[in-house]
């Protein structure tokens, strides 16, 4: 029965198991037996999302790049797809970081907790801060520079210098670009199958994922000794994360279709509802992509030359649920750990957050991974994970439904300039 039952409710149950496991073992003295048996466990389940975190970001960043090989042929069109992809992401991300510092769900918890967290963290803290201060040091054109890698190799052996990893991704998508499709034929399809495996790779550690959230969470509950506020910052975590994607879906792309398309916010929902649905039970805005298309030129009678040109690159590049979820969920984790971010580093977390999208796999679980990159690039603790993981499916399917809804509103904004919108150009 285990097996045949979805990998969300597996996951649900063992968040809720592990926060037992961490109540129970608290009340009965059982904390060091909790945290030295059972909370490794989930410093592994960690460790494997580290693992590809790496890879994942090269890979598919390369493999996406590599697609848009048809610019050439639609350079007026791609370049208005890539601006509004990278400008509805942006506006996402900076709701998000707007609507977390207004509700700050991670202050609910107790000063004396992040205290003792600040106090458990000091030393990286610390390091964190001397890093700082030679930064301010530096000119006002050091975070370009420490954006251009002098070792690739040594980039990628290190998740804080995930920027120069994307710089180097980038480019090399843009060299395949360039050259003849003849001479960069069996790259492309080097790194088409590259992909796949890295995402059957993710499939196969998302597998573990309910006992690696069961003993996140028990070792969890134990460094907090239990605390019922710890559930009471969380509650409202999801909340503020619920409110900032329902509020992208119901108000911020309805508004863009009435503006700029002039299509009613109600026939706009009603069209691409079934697309919002399939994306939220498969959690895989990539499985979701033909349904869309279909939603997207029958409903709201894009053409297809624009819908098949935008939509794939959507799934590729285009995250801003994904992007909204990553600047909350950091902020919120910083809070809850007692750390103060200076307005460069929510400038950081917005930078890296967008780029982090660009590269964040179409599948279930894919923007976990993402969501170190951001941690990592403003010193955040990625044992902050373990906050958020237990309740981090629901959203992901929620997420979803707000990727592929971005999808199609930035479809039909480039049909509408390119004058490639109506019932005469429905299929």
């Amino acid at each position: 029965m285990w097996k045949r039952l979805p990998l969300i409710w597996k996951i649900l149950i063992g968040m809720v198991l592990g926060m037992v496991w961490g109540m129970v073992s608290h009340a009965l003295g059982w904390d060091d037996f909790t945290t030295n048996w059972v909370k490794p466990w989930g410093v592994i389940f960690l460790n494997l999302l580290k693992l590809v975190a790496v890879p994942l970001i090269f890979v598919s960043l390369v493999s996406g790049i590599a697609s848009l090989t048809n610019i050439t042929r639609l350079s007026r069109i791609g370049l208005k797809t890539l601006f509004l992809y990278v400008l509805t992401t942006l506006v996402a991300i900076t709701f998000g970081l707007v609507l977390v510092n207004i509700v700050k769900p991670g202050n609910t918890f107790p000063e004396e907790k992040k205290i003792e967290f600040q106090h458990k963290f000091a030393p990286k803290l610390e390091e964190k801060k001397s890093v700082a201060q030679q930064e301010q040091e530096k000119s006002p054109l050091h975070f370009i520079v420490d954006m251009v890698p002098e070792n690739i190799f040594k980039a990628a052996s290190d998740n804080s210098k995930m920027l120069q990893v994307i710089f180097f991704a980038i480019f090399f998508g843009i060299g395949m670009v360039l050259l003849p499709e003849e001479k960069v034929s069996v790259v492309k399809e080097f790194f088409d199958g590259l992909n796949e495996i890295i995402l059957k790779i993710i499939d196969i550690f998302m597998g573990f994922a309910p006992y690696g959230v069961f003993a996140l969470l028990a070792g969890l509950i134990v460094d907090f000794s239990g605390d019922v506020a710890l559930f009471k910052a969380l509650g409202l975590y999801f909340l503020t994360v619920t409110l900032g994607l329902i509020l992208l879906i119901l108000f911020f792309y309805p508004t863009l279709m009435r503006i700029f398309v002039g299509m009613s916010p109600l026939a706009f929902l009603r069209g691409i509802l079934p697309a919002q649905l399939v994306a939220f039970s498969t959690s895989s805005s990539a499985a979701t992509l033909p349904v869309t298309k279909r939603q997207v030129e029958q409903e709201l009678k894009v053409h297809p030359e624009i819908s098949n040109f935008v939509l794939p690159i959507g799934v590729t590049i285009n995250m801003d649920g994904t992007s909204c979820y990553q600047a909350i969920a950091a902020v919120f984790i910083a809070e809850v750990f007692g750390i103060d971010l200076t307005f460069g580093q929510m400038l950081i977390i917005l930078l890296t957050a967008l780029l982090a999208s660009i590269g964040s796999p179409g599948v279930p679980g894919g923007s976990i991974v993402m969501l170190i990159i951001v941690l990592s690039s403003v010193g955040l603790p990625v044992e902050g994970l373990a906050l958020i993981l237990g309740v981090d499916r629901p959203l992901d399917m929620l997420r979803t439904a707000v990727n592929v809804t971005g999808d199609s509103t930035v479809a039909s904004l480039v049909a509408k300039s390119e004058g490639l919108i109506g019932e005469e150009n429905r299929p």
